[in-house]
């Protein structure tokens, strides 16, 4: 029986992201349907979404949304740019015709009406499914920005979602939407939820808090992280309640778009190669980043590290080992990223510090991402937490065997490099700490110089691993069908 699922979420590859979460709403949805799902998505119409390029049409006008003390007209856009798969925009120039997504890009500070933003465009997906009228078996909400449609559907008793059921993917748990109990009125939040059960938490109100009470299920992006969360920890003040919930609670890996990362296909890269002949191929990528770079030699091994500049991504750890790294080992580094001011500064400082050992870019470019992957030795992924993570999936998928810190989906997805059988698809250290951190980056770089048939065998095995949506895809439909009484 085919299922209709609706995917609610603030961001969308190739529409608009700014990480992980984009990837997985733009990625699984296509698999699905492959699978044999009907998937409508709906998201935020930003001013920075390309209307042209992604082939945008206005489908309704003059669209209403009660609110808990008004009603707001918006507008519903349609894009069919993604392969079987109708993505829906709601434009509500208020709250969305600004430069930036969830704060000012210029500043980095967040919106000062983030909740209201967030709380209109709960009501109005809602509204946009019935407008359009798609009833769907499983409204598939991610992380906070969507955390008040499960509590909608069960509060409000509309006959259009009474066999609907909600499912609320954690992408990271420590973004809560967290905000001042102002909103509540307008959010159309029964005063009688907003209590330290649901929605309440140290007098304001947490949307991720109030979807944990009251989604039918809930899961996050890694089976080790669904884990972790119920920790202290790692349940970032909310393991009570997921303990509570643990029996509704599930950890699906995400997976990899394998038209966009495939060094065999890709077009972005200089030359491409399989596992099969990956020594010449990452070899030719390799001179071309020293080249484009500035680094010294192609006959010392790179790590490339692209990532959000943030602590949670174990940049200030990096920090404190990075420099007796480049003064004590034959290696060299390309970092790209944006995030943290203070991470920005520093990082960008080194290149004139030590010329030729490491290269900054202070930004995202796609093309260097690719090329990065494609020509570094070790991807460096030291995360403090990581739900799942994509960077070590793709870094494997061409031949770069991943650093990386034992936790949430980096646990799950990288094994650990074994010296007596040489096989393994990466290096991983659990310790949060420099020094953990430098010994493991000594370990690989001593690996690649002393027992480079080791490398190569693991990176055979590391290019061979499947990180495709199809067995994630395969295990969300399982889960959709358990929750709408589907056999």
């Amino acid at each position: 029986m085919t299922q209709n699922i609706l995917f609610v979420a603030s961001e969308m590859t190739p529409f608009i992201k700014t990480g992980g979460l984009g990837d997985v709403v733009g990625a699984l949805p296509k698999s699905l349907v492959q699978n044999g799902s009907v998937v409508k998505v709906i998201i935020p119409l930003y001013s920075m979404i390309d209307y042209q390029r992604f082939g945008l049409f206005k489908v309704m006008n003059g669209n209403c949304v009660e609110m808990g003390n008004c009603h707001e007209f918006f507008c519903v856009h349609q894009s069919n740019f993604v392969s079987g798969v109708e993505v829906f925009f709601v434009e509500f120039n208020k709250y969305f015709e600004r430069e930036g997504i969830y704060d000012d890009k210029w500043n980095h500070v967040a919106f000062q009406d983030n909740a209201y933003r967030y709380a209109f465009f709960a009501r109005a997906a809602l509204q946009v499914a019935k407008d359009i009228g798609f009833r769907p078996d499983v409204v598939h909400c991610h992380d906070w920005q969507t955390g008040l449609i499960p509590y909608y559907i069960k509060h409000d008793h509309d006959p259009f979602f009474a066999q609907t059921k909600s499912l609320f993917t954690i992408h990271n748990l420590p973004y809560q939407g967290r905000f001042p109990q102002d909103v509540v009125p307008y959010a159309k939040v029964d005063w009688a939820d907003f209590h330290a059960g649901a929605f309440e938490d140290y007098g304001c109100i947490n949307f991720l808090k109030g979807a944990l009470r009251f989604a039918d299920k809930l899961n996050t992006v890694s089976p080790n992280y669904a884990r972790e969360i119920l920790t202290p920890e790692f349940g970032a003040g909310l393991d009570f309640l997921l303990r509570e919930r643990k029996n509704d609670l599930s950890g699906i890996l995400n997976g990899i778009d394998t038209q966009l990362w495939n060094p065999q296909k890709d077009l972005i890269i200089p030359e491409r190669y399989s596992f099969q002949d990956s020594e010449q191929g990452k070899a030719r990528n390799k001179a071309e980043l020293v080249r484009r770079t500035g680094l010294k030699s192609t006959e010392r091994p790179i790590f490339g590290m692209c990532v959000r500049l943030a602590e949670q991504k174990g940049v200030g750890m990096l920090s404190h080992c990075l420099e007796p790294i480049l003064n004590t080992m034959a290696c060299q580094f390309v970092i790209m990223g944006q995030g943290d001011q203070w991470a920005q500064n520093y990082f960008s400082s080194l290149p004139k510090k030590y010329p030729g050992q490491i290269a900054v870019k202070i930004g995202y470019d796609a093309e260097m991402e690719h090329l990065i992957d494609a020509g570094s030795d070790f991807s460096l992924v030291p995360s403090l937490y990581e739900p799942c993570g994509l960077k070590q999936m793709i870094s494997q998928t061409y031949g770069a065997l991943p650093i990386a810190r034992a936790t949430g989906g980096l646990e799950d997805t990288v094994a650990n490099y074994n010296e007596y059988y040489g096989v393994g698809t990466g290096f991983k250290f659990y310790e949060i700490s420099p020094s953990a951190l430098y010994n493991t980056v000594g370990w690989a770089n001593a690996t690649w110089f002393d027992r480079p048939e080791h490398i190569h065998k693991m990176r055979h095995q590391a290019m061979k691993q499947n990180y495709s949506w199809t067995k994630s895809s395969q295990d969300y439909q399982k889960l959709y069908k358990k929750m709408s009484g589907v056999s």
